[in-house]
């Protein structure tokens, strides 16, 4: 394993513990995130409209990212991260211990939404570093398997759980079955934290701009931008859309999910490879057109097909998103390719963190007005429509005549 590893990033040491860290908090989230649809529609009672108001709070700190990290400019990339998983592991510790009130639960989202943004830039940038010369994209593709790898083991735990919960009377809408959860993640992500915190600067700081944005990137705001709204649409409805629709419990969501992060596991190295040998254009074109399809089947099944059938369909559609949206780590090679140095890559992918968030947050408010006025057809026919105009603007990027890309 190590051998495999080390031919795709550099003879650091810094590297297996970041990899443990990814790993560890991505199944720390998975046990986190196999629930967190079902707490909030059948514990805290949030429904759909208010779920888009739930989520526009949860999202301010990616807002906000370019900002809070302008703060900490004086800050190396690892300390960040370390501060990062230590804001994530308050979280999962106060969803534990609070109770189910509408107010404290929103607010300790938000917290562990502040430590996950602020480490989401930082993995691809720490990947990216450390990554062999011409590797970048199987590097960014290693280091989201690891966190699928992760991913898997925390949503099977939770369907695992829930089975034994259901064994001694505690059932799918029992608190003690989430509290459990949480519980467990919280040790999790003090492992994580652990870890982090025993990892080094290598060399010279990489330290960020206050703020930074240059209009070279102007084509890079703008696919984050239409990212940030097709993103928003799938996590924050999706699957609601599942729950409310067609009755889904937390251990039928938890094991999409954990299909769906092995799917992601199995196919991030192979579209980390694609990127490099095909070019990111051509897989930022095919993701969007592929997302067209899926967003007519979320919105429509319904009336296509028998209610047990469209709950299918909409299940493989679940999973067939999230394997798609795996394509978007093509933007972070799009960057370095661009880019005159890490610093600037660094800075870069930290601003666009926080440009796909100025619309995930309106997008969170209107989906759930949308969803409830309208109906979910026309919310996601609107997600495809700005498919759409992605597809058009991913296809007017002009990759330079050096990348590997033209070879």
């Amino acid at each position: 394993m190590n051998k495999k590893i080390f031919s795709i990033f550099t003879d650091d040491h810094r590297v297996l513990r970041f990899l443990s860290v990814i790993i560890l908090t991505g199944l720390a989230y998975g046990l986190y995130k196999g629930v967190q649809d079902n707490y909030l529609a059948q514990l805290v009672h949030i429904n759909e409209f208010e779920r888009g108001i739930v989520e526009f709070f949860r999202e301010l700190p990616g807002l906000l990212l370019i900002f809070i990290l302008a703060t900490l400019y004086r800050f190396s990339e690892t300390k960040v991260f370390k501060l990062g998983s230590a804001i994530m592991l308050v979280g999962t510790v106060g969803l534990f211990i609070a109770g189910t009130g509408k107010f404290i639960v929103v607010l300790l989202m938000v917290i562990y939404s502040l430590g996950e943004h602020l480490i989401l830039p930082l993995k691809n940038s720490m990947s990216l570093h450390m990554a062999q010369q011409g590797k970048g994209g199987a590097a960014l593709g290693f280091t989201s398997a690891m966190n699928n790898l992760g991913n898997i083991i925390g949503y099977v735990l939770v369907s695992l759980l829930f089975v034994i919960f259901a064994k001694y009377g505690w059932g799918n809408t029992d608190i003690r079955s989430f509290k459990a959860i949480f519980f467990v993640a919280s040790l999790l992500m003090l492992l994580a934290t652990l870890i982090a915190f025993a990892m080094k600067d290598h060399g010279k700081t990489v330290k960020r701009q206050r703020l930074y944005l240059d209009k070279k990137y102007g084509k890079y705001y703008g696919l984050e931008v239409f990212y940030g709204a097709r993103k928003q649409v799938f996590i924050t409805f999706a699957p609601y859309v599942l729950i409310l629709y067609y009755g889904a419990d937390a251990t039928v969501i938890s094991l999409l999910l954990a299909m769906c992060a092995i799917f992601g596991m199995l196919f991030s190295p192979l579209i980390g490879k694609i990127i490099d040998r095909l070019g990111y254009k051509i897989v930022m074109v095919t993701d969007t057109l592929l997302l067209m399809v899926v967003c007519f089947f979320y919105g429509f099944s319904h009336h296509l097909f028998s209610h047990n059938v469209a709950f299918i369909v909409v299940c493989i559609n679940f999973v067939l998103d999230s394997v798609i949206s795996l394509a978007s780590m093509a933007s972070a090679v799009y960057v370095q390719d661009i880019a005159s140095n890490h610093e600037e890559l660094t800075s870069t992918l930290t601003a666009g963190v926080s440009v796909n968030h100025l619309i995930s947050v309106i997008i969170a408010l209107l989906g759930g007005y949308i969803w409830k006025v309208t109906g979910i057809e026309v919310l996601f026919s609107l997600s495809a429509l700005l498919g759409l105009v992605n597809t058009l603007f991913a296809a007017s990027i002009k990759v330079p005549h050096t990348d590997v890309q033209t070879q």
